[in-house]
């Protein structure tokens, strides 16, 4: 009987499992890093921009503050993503960069 009211505890709870940016496409997140994102990071940290994701004191630490953080450089630069291309944006980076489960 705990075998099955495990089960469906686990059934009943399996989205909040569920890897961050599932829905995302990180081929179309790299393509959008790639043409909005990374010269604004390379005037703020130099080199080809991707340093800003691999500082020592970077900002973001979670899913939450990854989706935060690329939605406000979304709306201050202008990009005019759709909250689908965030999600594509937010895979790529994690899977590239940040590796959140």
């Amino acid at each position: 009987m705990k075998s099955i009211l495990a089960v469906a505890l686990l059934i009943a709870t399996a989205p909040l499992y569920a890897a961050p940016f599932d829905k995302g496409d990180p081929k179309i997140g790299k393509t959008l890093v790639d043409k909005s994102c990374l010269s604004c990071h390379a005037s703020m940290v130099g080199g080809d921009g991707s340093k800003i994701y691999t500082r020592a004191d970077r900002k973001v630490k979670n899913p939450q503050q990854l989706a935060a953080r690329v939605a406000a450089c979304n709306a201050n630069t202008g990009a005019n993503w759709f909250p689908q291309d965030e999600l594509h944006v937010e895979a790529y980076l994690n899977q590239e960069y940040y590796k959140f489960k």
